[in-house]
């Protein structure tokens, strides 16, 4: 039979292994429902755009339903958005070191690409002048 001790060190290695998983699975439906959130803030935003800026509407906040102005919705709804789109963007940057953290411990090759970060309006300009 094999080493006790080495068998428990598999087990705790499996364990670590799927507890980062879990992390990133969990992560990633965070990512999947703030997003569905902010799609929704985004359409409500652009629905009440289109109506008179003098309506009141009616907005559901947390539990309650609230008649306020047009414009007042709209500005609270922006906030919302972009409140969403900074935890969604915090969350996705969470993600990329956990999921370096999951092919380490699986002893995996790193992905190639998957740390590639967007040029910045400045950088993007200095290329377009090279160019």
């Amino acid at each position: 039979m094999g080493d006790p001790v080495e068998a428990d060190k598999v087990l705790s290695h499996l364990a670590e292994i799927e507890v980062v998983a879990e992390e990133i699975l969990s992560t990633r439906r965070e990512i999947i429902d703030m997003d569905r959130q902010r799609n929704k803030t985004r359409e409500a935003i652009r629905a009440l755009q289109k109506q008179k800026k003098e309506d009141k509407v009616w907005l559901c906040n947390g539990n309650m339903f609230l008649k306020v102005e047009n414009a007042k919705a709209v500005k609270m709804l922006s906030k919302d958005f972009e409140v969403l789109d900074t935890e969604v963007s915090s969350s996705r940057a969470r993600l990329k070191p956990q999921v370096k953290k999951l092919r380490d411990l699986e002893m995996k090759d790193e992905l190639k690409g998957f740390g590639l970060v967007a040029l910045t309006p400045e950088e993007r300009k200095s290329v377009e002048n090279l160019l």
